[in-house]
């Protein structure tokens, strides 16, 4: 994601990338040679901060460090963009969006399916469906090599369901727009290579004040099946909408297949006086839809939006925070073998 995230300020002539910051010497100059700049490069984040004094920071490091850093880039006197989750704990993250507010600063998160066309229409037809709506949602990743290993760093912090998780949580609460009552979970751990009393496969269940009902899974590892892995279903009194999943091949590993589409299929419910549908299910062609490149020059282009219009981002962070309270007590759930009031 920082790649990413960096290349896109890169191409941007409003923006001039003033340090790389990684673990490794290897990988920032790597980097800078890929971006085709010539700009310091830290192994010390707060090192990096003193030295270059940034207008705004991208933070793209393992959820444990993301309130850490935001945290000391906003008493810098810096904006930021923070890859989700906003903070490893729901104390955490309030205290992050108090901060930014307290401040002035502006605060992005990492939410990359809100800046997504074809995810944002798959939510304003989920609304045309009636209430309640039953959200069906997975992303399971069948993950080896250099996967394997970046998923075992995450899971020093946070299960799948937390750090996938918030994602599409959002959705649903962007989608049903009632408050989440009641969550449940459950879990499996699959492989002595993580932390003990962590777990690599959950799913969730989150009830919503207004009836609606959503589950999401999410598995990580090299045991994982490759069938069944991208399912993004919505169905409501009046029909369903659907994500036709473009990704094709089999390999739940493509990251770029986490958020291409191949089209959205609408499904009407209503049937004729012979008992058959009244209508045929439409298919809604999102052709042209931005890559994963993409999508992240998007999100820098609504952070950087934001900052110089001055932009009113607390609703954004009163979604953030809310996601990730659900998806923790999702884990807590999970952990404790029962249901939790939200």
């Amino acid at each position: 994601m920082g790649a990413s995230h960096a290349k896109a300020y890169a191409a941007r002539p409003d923006c001039e990338i003033v340090g790389l910051v990684s673990r490794t010497e290897e990988s920032r100059g790597a980097l800078a040679a890929a971006l085709g700049i010539d700009c310091p490069g830290f192994a010390d984040f707060h090192e990096a901060l003193a030295a270059t004094r940034p207008d705004a920071v991208c933070i793209s490091t393992y959820p444990d460090t993301h309130a850490a850093f935001a945290l000391a880039s906003m008493e810098a006197g810096a904006h930021v963009f923070l890859e989700k989750p906003i903070a490893e704990t729901v104390e955490e993250a309030e205290t992050v969006r108090a901060a930014a507010l307290r401040l002035n600063r502006k605060l992005v998160v990492g939410y990359i399916l809100r800046q997504h066309p074809s995810w944002t229409k798959l939510i304003d037809l989920a609304q045309t469906l009636g209430k309640p709506l039953v959200m069906r949602m997975n992303l399971n990743q069948q993950s080896f090599g250099n996967e394997w290993r970046v998923h075992k760093n995450l899971m020093n912090s946070l299960s799948p369901i937390v750090d996938c998780g918030v994602h599409y949580v959002d959705v649903m609460c962007q989608m049903t727009r009632s408050r989440p009552v009641r969550v449940h979970a459950i879990g499996a751990r699959l492989s002595d290579e993580i932390k003990p009393g962590m777990f690599n496969y959950g799913a969730l269940h989150v009830a919503f004040e207004d009836g609606s009902v959503g589950w999401y899974e999410a598995g990580w590892g090299p045991m994982m099946s490759q069938e069944a892995y991208f399912i993004k279903d919505v169905v409501g009194p009046r029909g369903a909408v659907s994500i036709v999943s473009s990704a094709q091949s089999g390999d739940s590993g493509d990251v770029a297949g986490h958020t291409r589409t191949g089209a959205l299929r609408l499904h009407h419910a209503e049937l004729g006086a012979d008992g058959q549908f009244a209508r045929a299910d439409e298919i809604i062609s999102t052709e042209g839809e931005p890559d994963h490149d993409g999508l992240c020059a998007l999100e820098q282009a609504f952070f950087v939006g934001a900052i110089r219009c001055d932009g009113d981002l607390t609703a954004h962070l009163d979604d953030a925070v809310n996601s990730l309270r659900i998806v923790l007590a999702a884990d807590r759930s999970m952990r404790e073998g029962r249901s939790v009031d939200l």
